[in-house]
């Protein structure tokens, strides 16, 4: 294709690159200049008034929370496309979303697939079936596969449009879990849908847990369809079904991730449980791991980390806090990836740690220390204060610090 003045024409070359959020994706690859305008893919939600990043890597967290956000849940489907974007002469990046980059796009490339290295290495993995017809149960399908990338278990996002019989198979036969999602349309689940439930009824083991979700317009015939087709047949339910009325709200998006999430952890425990029973007490539990018997004997402050951002809030019990500098006063706070309340620190959002009394801390301990459905108020039943950032305050806490997120360090355990 070409585009401009006779004597001074671009040439683009329209690369196809399609995912189950996207499955008309499409890139361009301008080959007189080498600039890949590569669309959803390598952005970051940031908004700079420079055209391009002045060095490699200053937006890398910001790069990494969008891929954790968009691109996890489908990282197979994203390595291939990265896979052939090798192809292609880059001289530099245009992303749909934040600056260009030159400097360091070949870096980033290498990123996309070490992040999604995790996903690839799971032993336990989650098929994500679903349709989608203005967005809306598409959206939904992403936040449940955001939540279950976060718990350490591997996402296969599946577009049953653009999905063939053999892919869904293989998907169903190496899964412990089976979500499937459709719009209703007319009253009825799209034909791509009926077949992919077709196909669960006819290969999958009645053991596996399953879930269903999707959004509507009017009544919502098609949830209710794949709901009791699956129940008739025998299948445990993950969670309870998941009906959203039109277009999916920040805390709808937020409770499917949290439902992702503890579905994760859910296949964990049960893997768990599993090898103990074939280790039939022969091996040391892993809680007895030197590592992790040393850190839970590091000393700290006792809090309740709150954090809000618009209409979401979260809260968590934490005692891995510690002084981390002086000038200016900083501290340091652990906190698991799989945590509801971690997608409200990103950097330079605020949030508050609330300093419990000593010989007055129970009732807000057990308070947090309860299991919470998704989407639940954590704060349900407390007296609740603001901050001046507006982050929550316990009342019966003995102080606060309000403090801004800065630098952010993964960790790993080892022996």
């Amino acid at each position: 294709m070409h585009v401009g003045e006779p004597d001074d024409h671009w040439q683009l070359r329209l690369c196809p690159a399609p995912t189950p959020r996207w499955p008309g994706g499409l890139l361009a690859h301008e080959d007189r200049y080498g600039i890949l305008f590569s669309g959803k893919f390598f952005g970051a939600h940031v908004c700079t008034e420079e055209l391009e990043e002045s060095h490699g890597g200053l937006h890398g967290e910001d790069r990494r929370f969008y891929y954790d956000c968009l691109m996890a849940p489908m990282a197979q489907q994203v390595d291939n496309v990265v896979d052939r974007l090798e192809e292609c002469a880059i001289q530099a990046m245009a992303p749909g979303h934040g600056p260009m980059i030159s400097q360091s796009w070949r870096s980033l490339f290498n990123d996309y697939r070490r992040w999604g290295e995790g996903q690839r290495r799971s032993p336990l993995s989650v098929a994500l079936l679903f349709a989608s017809a203005y967005g809306n149960t598409a959206a939904m399908a992403s936040a449940l596969g955001q939540g279950i990338a976060k718990a350490g278990v591997r996402v296969q996002s599946m577009n049953c449009e653009f999905s063939g019989a053999d892919a869904l198979r293989q998907a169903i036969h190496s899964s412990q879990a089976l979500l499937i999602g459709s719009p209703t349309l007319g009253g009825h689940a799209p034909t791509p849908v009926m077949a992919a439930l077709g196909t669960v009824l006819a290969e999958a083991e009645r053991s596996t847990p399953v879930g269903v979700f999707g959004s509507y317009g009017w009544s919502g015939e098609a949830i209710d369809l794949l709901e009791k087709k699956l129940r008739d047949c025998g299948f445990p339910f993950a969670f309870p079904t998941l009906r959203v009325r039109f277009s999916p709200d920040a805390a709808t998006l937020k409770r499917c991730e949290e439902i992702g999430t503890d579905l994760g952890r859910t296949l964990h425990r049960q893997q768990q449980q599993q090898q103990r029973r074939r280790a039939a007490g022969g091996l040391k539990d892993s809680r007895n791991a030197p590592s992790l018997q040393a850190l839970g004997r590091v000393l700290g402050s006792l809090c309740v980390l709150t954090a809000r951002r618009g209409d979401l809030s979260g809260a968590m019990l934490a005692s891995w806090v510690s002084q981390a500098s002086f000038t200016p006063p900083g501290i340091t706070v652990a906190v698991a990836k799989d945590r509801a309340v971690e997608q409200l620190l990103h950097s330079g959002n605020h949030f508050a740690l609330n300093v419990l009394a000593a010989g007055r801390e129970k009732s807000l301990m057990k308070h947090f220390l309860q299991p919470f459905a998704p989407g639940a108020d954590r704060f349900a039943g407390l007296e609740v204060a603001e901050s001046p950032h507006g982050q929550p305050l316990l009342q019966e806490a003995l102080a606060w610090l309000e403090v801004q997120r800065g630098i952010h360090s993964p960790a790993t355990f080892s022996d």
